[in-house]
């Protein structure tokens, strides 16, 4: 089991919101109203942890150390929500979400093939990560520049924490998981030939509520994650280009073959694909 390595790990570098969190190094005169919008919406995107814990744990009914890993992870995307609502608590308490804000983004996601969402979640781990470094850089007010560094580290780490089991399937279900991998990291490294962000908050999940079935649509400003990464932290193409490295790099070490792009990975992907539908059929099968 990976669950009790993984919680010793985590427990180890966690940090406490009173006195890891420099609070006293406040400066009113940097936090600017545009960007105090934008601390709320970060904080009711944080609280969408608690549905997709719900999902998880569904989905992996028979996962018993995955879903106990979900204790560790939805604690501390929880918090990461309750940081920022706290920020907002001392220094713009007129901006913290409302019960009904924050509920508004609980609602049931559709079910999905495991292997392929823990990868998504994986890749929207190691996006995050990049996202609240930059945040961190746009951001002139000292305590919420410390606040989105901490967050960063901690999606990191979240994002080791998937690989782990994303190792661990591959022992259990071979050329399955390489191919679930493979087609969700296509996706989630291409994101710059979207239109939009690709990240779990971002995407359809659930086909009776469509439209309004993303965690974004359903906050007080369903357009603020496109002006926020276009406009506000200027997540550009070098940035988006950091996140498809790092996915790349990541699949490289856990499939121990090097993809040195998004092509390259989308043939092996192809390849699979082509296998497994091969192997499905039997070596009786006559060929169309």
């Amino acid at each position: 089991m990976l669950y009790p390595e993984l919680f010793k790990q985590l427990e180890a570098v966690r940090w406490n919101m009173d006195t890891d969190i420099p609070w006293d190094r406040f400066q009113p005169d940097l936090l600017t109203e545009e960007q105090a919008q934008t601390i709320k919406m970060n904080a009711i995107t944080e609280w969408a942890a608690l549905p997709a814990t719900e999902m998880f744990l569904r989905d992996n009914r028979d996962d018993s150390d995955f879903s106990a890993f979900m204790s560790v992870w939805f604690f501390e995307e929880q918090k990461h929500s309750l940081v920022l609502m706290e920020y907002l608590r001392r220094f713009r308490p007129d901006l913290v979400p409302t019960e009904a804000e924050l509920h508004e983004v609980r609602f049931e996601f559709d079910p999905a093939p495991a292997l392929e969402t823990l990868m998504l979640h994986f890749c929207g781990e190691v996006r995050l990560n990049h996202w609240y470094r930059r945040a961190a850089e746009w951001h002139s007010e000292p305590v919420i520049r410390a606040i989105y560094e901490t967050l960063a580290r901690d999606e990191a780490r979240h994002g080791g924490a998937y690989l782990r089991y994303m190792k661990r399937a591959l022992h259990k279900f071979g050329d399955e998981a390489r191919a679930a991998f493979a087609k969700v990291g296509v996706l989630m490294a291409s994101a710059r030939r979207t239109a939009q962000a690709l990240h779990p908050t971002n995407l359809h999940v659930n086909e009776k509520l469509f439209p309004r079935d993303t965690v974004q649509s359903r906050l007080p400003d369903p357009s603020w994650l496109e002006a926020w990464l276009d406009k506000q932290i200027q997540f550009d193409a070098t940035w988006e280009k950091k996140v498809g490295e790092r996915i790349l790099h990541n699949l490289s070490l856990l499939f121990e073959r090097s993809f040195a792009s998004v092509q390259e990975l989308n043939r092996y992907r192809k390849d699979l694909t082509l296998a497994l539908a091969a192997a499905a059929k039997g070596p009786d099968a006559q060929p169309v």
